[in-house]
């Protein structure tokens, strides 16, 4: 009996041991700010070999922590890369697949709602897609404490909109836009209060708020996205600023002035957090949701957007899908380190969630791994197997990378195309022919990662058209 209970008394004693550490653990998590760009392309940014466009904060910010060079998006758009952002689901398994008007589930976990299990406060300030007016997928019913910006990906097209939403109501602005859209898409008639400097102060009211509690900040602007609505006039900016007296198309004028104007927010939010004495509490991460568009009258080409990489929004290619991320985190992630991690947005929810100690709290089906041992420098790094997209528009599409290889099948009628990234970056050269055993195993890593939805089909591919139409 005495033997019996001393064990029981190590067994007690280890459990609280193993509840302390992991309490220690958690309170030793530092605040979070993912800052999400709208379109912004792999090239666009100084530190990834940007000429034109100055971003001199995030060119320092690469300088003090980390940049990643082979991190991906979600999606070749916006909606479905930011669900797989959120909840940690690759396009061939998450519930949002595609753009369009559908909204999260109330099972559905976000990374607000792990890290609310760790005590963080937390906040969306931007564009949102994943959840509409009413609708179960708001914010403030997916974990997150406060929201203000956009819920409708379409709304957020227009800079200048009659209003954007805080929490579940609508907030009333200055600017006039005739009929608008059932969403509040359109195009102002009276440009008075721009959107993405509306967000910016929110962000340095949501720090000064919360300086004291810990917090989980999700800042998504809405730069350099194009108004769709506006035509070639769809590069919406108040000022050319810097850019004003180059001898550019008005709309690379646009594109870049938008791009250094977060760059200068940003700035601001380095300069915010130092004040508050929270720089070196606080693990800011920067990426984009997508590679660069050719919409608004903008050209990529005109700024090299997409850098050494082929294609753009919309493509399967590594310039539709590869996105810079940069990590800064003072006295935790050493300076001017340079990662080729093999990641892409499914990663941030378990990275975030081991961050916090409440990986535990994760569904146990997830496609991502925590990238936290690279961050830090630490531990064995978990690696994919593969990376896998999909994408459901203009003829559909997918692709797959192992490794150095790069499987694409797009229109989903195609032959794969099989490419070689590590000495081919630029996917010029089709190998598929000459590696057809690669290409099949590829082509079985497609299969099987794509699980059937009602809601997300390819299109027919031409034979299956043509039995279809033999039948009728």
């Amino acid at each position: 009996m005495r033997s019996e209970r001393a064990l029981l008394g190590i067994a007690s004693l280890l459990f609280l041991a193993g509840f302390q550490s992991s309490s220690a653990a958690a309170d030793a998590a530092p605040n979070v700010i993912f800052i999400l760009a709208d379109d912004l392309g792999y090239g666009d940014l100084g530190c990834y070999g940007q000429k034109l466009i100055r971003t001199p904060h995030l060119d320092r910010m690469a300088q003090e922590g980390m940049r990643f060079t082979d991190f991906y998006a979600g999606s070749t758009v916006c909606a479905p890369s930011r669900c797989g952002l959120m909840t940690g689901y690759h396009m061939g398994r998450a519930l949002i697949r595609g753009n369009g008007k559908d909204n999260l589930r109330p099972e559905d976990m976000t990374v607000a709602e792990a890290l609310k299990r760790a005590n963080y406060t937390t906040g969306l300030i931007g564009k949102w897609g994943l959840g509409h007016e009413g609708s179960s997928g708001v914010p403030t019913r997916q974990g997150f404490d406060y929201f203000f910006g956009y819920l409708d990906q379409h709304h957020a097209h227009n800079y200048y909109p009659s209003f954007l939403m805080r929490n579940e109501q609508r907030v009333p602005l200055k600017n006039v836009v005739p009929g608008q859209g059932p969403w509040g898409e359109g195009v102002a008639s009276e440009k008075i209060e721009y959107s993405h400097d509306l967000m910016a102060e929110e962000a340095m009211s949501f720090l000064d708020r919360h300086r004291d509690q810990r917090f989980f900040l999700y800042l998504a602007f809405t730069t350099p996205h194009a108004n769709n609505e506006a035509g070639k006039q769809g590069m919406e900016v108040p000022d050319y600023g810097e850019y004003a007296d180059r001898d550019w198309p008005a709309p690379q004028k646009g594109h870049a002035a938008m791009i250094s104007r977060m760059d200068r927010d940003i700035g601001r939010i380095f300069e915010r957090l130092k004040h508050h004495g929270l720089d070196e509490q606080t693990l800011v991460l920067f990426s984009s949701d997508n590679g660069p568009h050719a919409e608004g009258g903008n050209n990529p080409d005109f700024a090299d957007s997409n850098g050494p990489l082929r294609g753009i929004k919309r493509s399967m290619h590594e310039g539709g899908i590869r996105v810079p991320l940069l990590a800064r985190w003072p006295g935790k992630i050493a300076p001017g380190r340079v990662s080729n991690f093999v990641g892409a947005f499914w990663d941030i929810l378990p990275t975030l969630a081991d961050l916090a100690n409440v990986e535990q709290e994760l569904p146990h089906d997830l496609d991502g791994v925590s990238f936290l041992p690279t961050l830090l420098g630490e531990g064995e790094q978990s690696q994919h197997e593969y990376l896998y997209w999909a994408f459901y528009e203009a003829g559909g599409g997918q692709a797959v990378r192992q490794g150095p290889w790069k499987a694409i099948q797009q229109p989903i009628d195609t032959p794969v195309r099989l490419y070689y990234l590590d000495n081919d970056l630029g996917e010029e050269q089709d190998v598929a022919a000459a590696h057809p055993e690669r290409v099949l195993e590829l082509q079985k890593r497609m299969n099987a990662a794509y699980q059937p939805s009602e809601r997300w089909k390819f299109p027919q591919r031409s034979a299956e058209k043509k039995k279809q139409r033999a039948k009728n």
